[in-house]
């Protein structure tokens, strides 16, 4: 899973063969304990993140 970006304590993956899971592009992001999938036009796919 390629690292797309590091920053403020979050980490951005691109999956390229993701097509069990969701149907649009997307990025997943990593902040500690939290996880979420992130489509490119924003939408929030699946999971959640912390405000802060």
């Amino acid at each position: 899973m390629p690292e797309l970006s590091r920053f403020g304590g979050m980490i951005i993956y691109m999956l390229f063969h993701d097509i069990g899971q969701h149907s649009k592009p997307h990025v997943h992001v990593y902040y500690g304990e939290y996880e979420a999938a992130i489509a490119i036009d924003g939408e929030l796919l699946a999971s959640s993140l912390p405000r802060r």
